[in-house]
């Protein structure tokens, strides 16, 4: 990270220290603050979160305990890099601060060049753990799968099956429905979560480089088969490779990857030398195998080598009931990266995204629900409601209507000028159709947990909805 854009704040109860340091840290380009006790030190950073720390372990004049400041310091803002200034204090007291979450101590007399050094080391150390923070988000939570309906249930029980097993797993669903993420799940609970896991994903690569990417390329002008670049089944060597959309490779690259199954050897690109490897391979496809099979798009023999144990992974639209436990979960990491106050995501705004059917599923749903929490208005902590939602969401055509909405969603729903000609009996029977079936796709086709919502007898709402035929495919009592 450039200097110019660092704020460092220096807390030190001793003038001398804060002009030494001051002075030493703006040569370098860093821009400082400075404060001589606890409380404006917590005051600064309130004000403005710094880039890092410098913190005197003793605040003697002031009678304050800079392990006190760091306490309340990393429970304001957790990720900020804090480095302790020993003078007073003693090695058992630094070492203390480090257990309470300091990056590092520096005693009094410091040399500047190890200074300057600890904290670049630091401002990198933050800036790599923020952007894997990012990274997960992007891909999601990695360490559980979300969700109460049968098919995530499902899906649950399968990865912790096949998991601790070496099989081969060919991943279907279409695309943004999570299937990266449940590779890295499998990953994750086998025999092999302490070896890489590499994803190469052949839909956004060049069909020239593709081999490249693979096998990577032998050494030129070198001895011994030397390696000039690494390829993706290497790098996963004693781990997991994850080959995200087979059907796009080109079907020369099918056949090499084929023989490495089968040998469990391959070639470097240049080269003439045997490379062995044990690696696990995962795959996926987000069209339907077997019609990009008669389509020579896919290999066969490589289909049935890959496809040892199939998963496949339904779009969101077939798992409405999972929507409000994703949006919370969204809604909550998204603020906790922003750094924004979290703010509930209302009732009525969580039926509508239930009622979306998210072409671009998990995805899509993602980047809603971090554009409502960015850009929604209204005051921080109040709930966000439907009409602060995205236009394409609430202008979907495919809201849910809700009690207290009877009218205008109804003209929603319903054109106008059918409407007006049909008789006040057969309109209403339209309107409870949609209604109940909206509902029941909402909640799954669970009937239990659409009656409480509807406020209807259980019994007298299976009833209703055989009657209206509103029942949808899989409905449950």
């Amino acid at each position: 990270m450039n200097p110019s854009h660092c704020d460092v704040l220096i807390v030190d109860d001793e003038a001398d220290i804060l002009d030494l340091v001051r002075e030493i840290l703006s040569e370098e380009g860093y821009n400082t603050r400075m404060a001589m006790d606890g409380e404006t030190a917590l005051q600064l950073m309130e004000e403005r979160a710094p880039t890092l720390v410098l913190l005197d372990i003793w605040l003697g004049k002031n009678h304050s305990n800079g392990l006190e400041i760091l306490d309340a310091a990393k429970h304001a803002h957790p990720q900020l890099p804090i480095i302790m200034i020993s003078g007073h204090g003693t090695i058992e007291t630094a070492v203390a601060a480090i257990k309470k979450g300091a990056y590092d101590f520096i005693e009094k007399p410091f040399n500047a060049a190890r200074l300057l050094l600890l904290i670049r080391r630091a401002i990198e150390a933050a800036q790599l753990k923020r952007e894997n923070r990012e990274l997960r988000l992007r891909l999601g939570s990695v360490d559980r799968l979300l969700g109460v309906s049968d098919a995530m249930s499902q899906l649950r029980q399968t990865i912790e099956k096949v998991a601790p097993t070496s099989s081969r797993v060919l991943i279907t669903g279409p695309s943004g429905s999570g299937k990266e993420i449940t590779a890295r799940l499998i990953h994750a609970r086998s025999k092999r979560a302490g070896g890489p896991f590499v994803a190469l994903n052949a839909a956004n690569m060049a069909p020239e480089r593709m081999e490249i990417e693979l096998f990577g390329v032998e050494g030129e002008g070198r001895e011994n088969g030397s390696v000039g670049r690494i390829g993706a089944f290497e790098r996963a060597n004693g781990g997991t490779l994850f080959l995200d959309e087979i059907a796009e490779m080109p079907m020369q690259t099918q056949g090499k990857i084929l023989r490495v199954l089968v040998e469990q050897t391959f070639e470097r690109v240049g080269g003439g030398s045997q490379v062995q490897v044990d690696v696990r391979v995962m795959s996926s496809c987000s069209r339907d195998p077997q019609a990009e099979i008669n389509a020579e798009r896919l290999r066969g023999d490589l289909f049935h080598r890959l496809n040892v144990v199939p998963i496949r992974l339904p779009p969101l639209r077939e798992r409405r009931e999972d929507i409000p436990e994703l949006v919370e979960y969204m809604a909550q990491q998204f603020s906790t990266a922003s750094g924004a106050p979290y703010r509930r995501i209302a009732e009525d705004a969580v039926a509508l995204l239930q009622a979306h059917d998210w072409p671009g599923n998990i995805r899509q749903l993602r980047n809603n629900v971090e554009r409502i929490v960015i850009m929604a208005g209204g005051a921080a902590g109040t709930p966000i409601t439907a009409a602060m939602l995205p236009a394409e969401v609430i202008d979907s055509g495919a809201l849910l209507p809700d009690k207290a909405e009877g009218v205008e969603t109804l003209t929603r729903l319903l054109d106008g000028a059918r409407l007006m000609s049909m008789p006040l009996r057969e309109a209403r029977q339209v309107f409870e159709r949609e209604y109940l079936l909206a509902q029941m796709q909402r909640f799954g086709g669970n009937i239990p947990r659409t009656a409480d919502f509807v406020g209807m007898d259980r019994s007298y709402l299976q009833r209703k909805v055989k009657s209206l035929d509103a029942l949808p495919p899989g409905a449950c009592e």
